[in-house]
C-alpha cells in the first residue's frame, strides 16, 4: 500500500514497519511516524465494508452504521470481519528521516531531551525512542558491532529546504555516534527495520499508555535498556502527541487520547531456547516501568493479558463498546481476539 499510493505522492498515516497488516494496524488504532502529522489510522478512515457474524455485507462510515464505524476504530476485530478499508490520503513523498545512534551510556540523556523536544516540536516532525543492539550487518561501521546503542528515529514531512536547519540544534546537542537521517522516499523509512524483523521470530510484548515520562521512569528504562537479552529485543517510546490529540477521547472507540507516549517493550528472538529469559527480561521491565503508566494497554500491543486489562485499555468506551457488540455480534462469534463482550 505505501509503495501504491507513494506513486501519486501521497500516504495515509500507518505503522512503523511495512510488513504490518493494515485491517489490524487499523482495527487497533495504527500510531507511526506521521500520527504527530495527520493522526491515527483510524483518524484517517472515511469508511468500511464489513461481513458480520450473521454473514450480512454492512458498510460503515460516519452516515451509515455510525456506531459500528465508531467501534472498529480502536475496538479491533469484535465487530465483523473487514473486507475493505477507504483512507483519506496526505501529501507525503519524500521525508526526512531515520534513525541517529548514542552510547547506551547516553540513553538517560539522549530520553530527557527527546521527551522535552517532542511535547513541543512542530506536528511535521515525528521521532521515536529506542533502545538497540547493533546488528552485525554492513550499513554499520564494524567497530560498533553488537554494541548496546540508544536511538531516536526520525521523520520530518516539512519544507526540506529547512531540514537541515530543523535538525542541526539536534545534532549539536549530543553529537550522535551514528547519524543515518536524511532525505529518504517514505516507503524506504518504512520498510527500513523490516529486514530484523523476518517471519517466524519469537515474540514476547507488554505495553502501556504514558502521560508524563518522568526521571524516575527514564531510570527504569535506563536500567532495562542496560539488559537487552537478545540482539533484537527492545524498547520503543512512540509519542502519540499533536495530531492525535486533536480527536476527543469518546469520538472513537481508541481512549488514550490523552496519553503522550506508548512505550513498547519487545522482547524478540530467532531462537525458542532464548525464551524463558528474554520474557522473564520484558515482565521484570513491564513491572519496574508499570506504575509510572496510565495503566491500560494498547490493543495492537497487547498480549493474553486478562479481561480486566482488556476493560482499562478502553476506559469508559468499554461499556458503549459492549452495547454494539450485542448489536452486530451478540452471541460472541468474533472471540479470539482481545475480546470485547456482548452487553448483558
Amino acid at each position: 500500500m505505501d509503495h501504491a499510493i507513494n506513486t501519486l505522492g501521497m500516504a495515509v498515516p500507518s505503522g512503523f514497519v511495512s510488513t504490518t497488516g493494515i485491517s489490524g494496524l487499523t482495527l487497533g488504532g495504527g500510531i507511526g511516524f506521521l500520527s504527530r502529522a495527520y493522526g491515527l489510522t483510524i483518524d484517517n478512515l472515511l469508511e468500511a465494508d464489513l461481513v458480520l457474524a450473521d454473514g450480512r455485507f454492512v458498510i460503515a462510515n460516519r452516515e451509515e452504521n455510525e456506531d459500528l464505524f465508531w467501534a472498529i476504530r480502536g475496538g479491533g476485530g469484535n465487530f465483523g470481519v473487514v473486507t475493505s478499508l477507504q483512507f483519506k490520503l496526505h501529501p507525503v513523498d519524500v521525508v526526512y528521516g531515520g534513525p541517529m545512534f548514542w552510547p547506551i551510556e547516553k540513553s538517560a540523556r539522549i530520553m530527557e531531551f527527546w521527551r522535552d523536544y517532542i511535547l513541543q516540536a512542530p506536528e511535521n516532525i515525528n521521532s521515536w525512542f529506542g533502545f538497540f543492539t547493533v546488528p552485525p550487518v554492513d550499513m554499520f561501521p564494524k567497530e560498533h558491532h553488537l554494541k548496546k546503542t540508544c536511538a531516536l528515529v526520525w521523520c520530518y514531512t516539512g519544507d526540506m529546504s529547512k531540514a537541515e536547519q530543523v535538525f542541526k540544534p539536534i545534532r549539536e546537542f549530543e553529537p550522535p555516534l551514528m547519524d543515518f537521517a536524511g532525505p529518504i522516499p517514505f516507503p524506504a523509512l518504512q520498510s527500513m527495520f523490516d529486514a530484523l524483523l523476518p517471519p517466524g521470530m519469537q515474540w514476547y510484548w507488554r505495553a502501556d499508555f504514558v502521560k508524563d515520562l518522568s526521571d524516575e521512569a527514564i531510570n527504569v528504562h535506563t536500567k532495562y535498556g542496560n539488559q537487552l537479552p537478545t540482539m533484537i529485543s527492545t524498547m520503543h517510546l512512540y509519542p502519540i502527541n499533536g495530531a492525535v490529540h486533536k480527536v476527543g477521547r469518546h469520538e472513537t472507540a481508541w481512549s488514550y487520547r490523552d496519553a503522550n507516549f506508548i512505550q513498547l517493550i519487545n522482547a524478540v528472538d530467532s531462537e525458542p531456547t532464548n525464551n524463558e529469559r528474554m520474557i522473564q527480561w520484558a515482565k521484570d521491565y513491564w513491572q519496574a516501568a508499570h506504575p509510572y503508566s496510565m495503566g491500560g494497554g494498547y490493543l495492537n500491543f497487547m498480549w493474553e493479558e486478562g479481561q480486566e486489562r482488556i476493560q482499562e485499555s478502553f476506559r469508559d468506551n468499554y461499556a458503549r463498546l459492549g452495547e454494539i457488540k450485542k448489536k452486530y455480534d451478540p452471541t460472541n462469534f468474533f472471540r479470539s481476539n482481545q475480546n470485547i463482550k456482548p452487553k448483558a
